[in-house]
């Protein structure tokens, strides 16, 4: 077993209450009470996600003193710069705004820093530079900001105000500007507190249109928001916010826009990337996504935020090519520093005393440490902070495991760190060289007093166990309504147990990585597939299987086959 498997605790007369009262099947109302939805009218809502259920944008912290202050702007014919970030989420909220602000009537500029060069957010570096490139006396902070406290009182004294539109951790004090629209800048849990900078700026966006709208200007009455939700799909997905409450119904309309978006820079970027006729989290996340965040990675996000602003389809056609290509080459450095890596910990790795991994050479490209730190995490199950370097500062990105807050835990180290920032489970910061072991030690210290044994072993949370009877292609199109899935609202995962293999194992691939297997119950029989598999073990005898049911549309005809995540005697 790779996994710990956590079974749901089964709720049979709550189920049987659900199931008659939505007209559902028991397993789909069982999975529903999984993801903590058991009573009806929530469902409802869970199931059938629209627009018109989202919250009143201006109940989101400081957003009327954010709407009030570039309404001011924009009547002065003030100019303003949005300075974002370089990852999709950054990229797509910064041209969403640019394009409303300016379709609306702002003068709008628009920048993001270079990763290598300026690093990340807010920093010294990239705020001179900006504003040397647009000397504006407004600067709008997207997916960026809320723990610049130095950068934004320097700016201060210079003349310029800051507006803050994020969603990261907010720092202590937290920065003296002109708005700081963060849900995090209120104690309670609210619809909205878990959206990206893309939903938040689908947010301001409209609370602005909401009030030229008030003040009937036909600018604002023409515009029609729903336009924008291809981009705010993309944001949502990519920055793995979980896909529930507003960011469910966000994705979820945003992801039927992005089926039929006529936006050209999506167009090109969907053909390169080789998309199916149906896009779902997974081609924005695996397709879509790193192909955006490729030229960030590894210069400068520029050509992505090109690519969605182009209104030229062969323009656009071009970028996307261009994208793809860095994309290739993203992956191959990041391979090559994975394996790196990996060879390097397992020859040394204790898994008793072992608690953080923490890795950095100055060799290692700066643009890729998160992805990297990514697979290291997935190999050893370990909270992991992978770091490049460069002039004497590494930078790195951290991802952690359930029980340990990243965020937090570096706050506490904030004394050996330059910069730091980010969420319980993904973070980054800057560090002096020589400080890096004095950090291993801590948080190491640290994850010793709070990591079980249990959390140590990845768990595998399983929705039910089922018969291969009563997987078929009609239930497995039920669970479907659960989609958009993702962070928060996962696929449905269910164990098969008692099961034998009926044929003799076909090997698929290139390199013959994918095994497919026919196994059965003795009455039933259906097709398994193990994906990426390699070498690793197989069953022989009487086996469970823990997996995901499918459909599978090879060759145009339709079958129910089980994807594999786990198997155990």
């Amino acid at each position: 077993m790779k996994y710990r498997w956590a079974f749901a605790q089964p709720q049979a007369e709550l189920c049987a209450q659900l199931s008659g009262n939505l007209g559902v099947s028991p397993l789909l109302a069982q999975c529903l009470v999984n993801r903590g939805l058991c009573e009806t009218d929530p469902i409802r809502l869970f199931l059938e996600p629209r627009l018109k259920h989202l919250t009143d944008p201006f109940l989101i912290p400081n957003m009327k003193k954010a709407v009030e202050r570039l309404l001011s702007a924009r009547e002065k014919g003030e100019p303003l710069v949005i300075f974002g970030d370089y990852d999709v989420d950054g990229v797509t909220s910064t041209a969403l705004l640019a394009d409303i602000l300016k379709r609306l009537g702002w003068k709008v500029f628009h920048y993001l820093p270079h990763r290598r060069e300026e690093g990340y957010g807010l920093s010294g570096d990239g705020v001179r530079n900006c504003l040397e490139k647009h000397p504006v006396k407004l600067l709008l902070a997207v997916d960026c900001g809320s723990t610049a406290v130095k950068v934004v009182a320097e700016l201060s004294k210079v003349g310029v105000e800051v507006i803050v539109l994020d969603h990261h951790q907010i720092s202590n004090p937290a920065p003296q500007v002109v708005a700081l629209v963060n849900p995090h800048a209120e104690q309670d849990a609210k619809p909205y507190s878990e959206l990206c900078s893309a939903g938040l700026s689908f947010k301001l966006a409209h609370a602005l249109v909401k009030r030229l709208r008030e003040a009937k200007e036909t600018v604002a009455l023409n515009l029609d928001l729903r336009e924008f939700l291809d981009l705010v799909a993309l944001g949502t997905i990519a920055d793995l916010v979980p896909l529930t409450g507003e960011n469910r119904i966000l994705a979820s309309s945003g992801l039927e826009r992005l089926q039929s978006t006529v936006r050209p820079g999506l167009v090109a970027l969907k053909k390169v990337a080789q998309c199916p006729a149906t896009l779902g989290s997974h081609e924005v996340g695996f397709q879509l996504a790193p192909r955006l965040n490729a030229s960030g990675r590894l210069e400068n996000a520029g050509e992505s935020l090109h690519l969605l602003l182009t209104t030229d389809l062969e323009e656009a056609e071009q970028v996307a090519m261009a994208l793809d290509n860095c994309n290739r080459e993203r992956q191959s450095i990041e391979r090559a520093i994975a394996e790196d890596v990996i060879r390097s910990v397992r020859a040394r790795f204790d898994p008793k005393s072992d608690f953080v991994i923490v890795e950095g050479d100055a060799s290692w490209h700066v643009g890729v440490v998160g992805i990297v730190a990514s697979r290291v995490l997935g190999e050893f199950h370990r909270p992991t902070i992978i770091l490049g370097g460069d002039d004497g500062v590494w930078r790195g990105s951290g991802r952690s495991i359930e029980g340990f807050d990243l965020a937090a835990a570096l706050r506490q180290c904030s004394d050996l760190l330059l910069r730091h920032g980010g969420h319980a489970l993904a973070a980054g910061l800057s560090i002096a060289p020589d400080k890096v072991a004095l950090l291993k030690a801590r948080l190491n210290d640290m994850a010793r007093g709070v990591l079980t044994p249990e959390l140590l072993q990845p768990s595998l949370r399983l929705d039910a166990q089922v018969v291969l009877r009563d997987v078929t292609a009609e239930r497995v199109r039920e669970l479907s309504r659960l989609n958009p899935t993702g962070q928060g609202n996962g696929p449905v995962r269910v164990a098969v147990c008692g099961l034998s293999q009926q044929q003799p194992v076909v090997r698929l691939g290139k390199d013959r990585q994918h095994v497919k297997m026919r196994v059965t119950d003795g009455r039933y029989s259906m097709e398994a597939m193990w994906w990426n598999w390699g070498d690793a073990q197989l069953p022989k005898t009487k086996f469970d299987l823990a997996c995901v049911p499918q459909i599978n549309s090879f060759g145009g005809r339709q079958t129910v086959q089980l994807k594999v995540l786990d198997w155990r005697e």
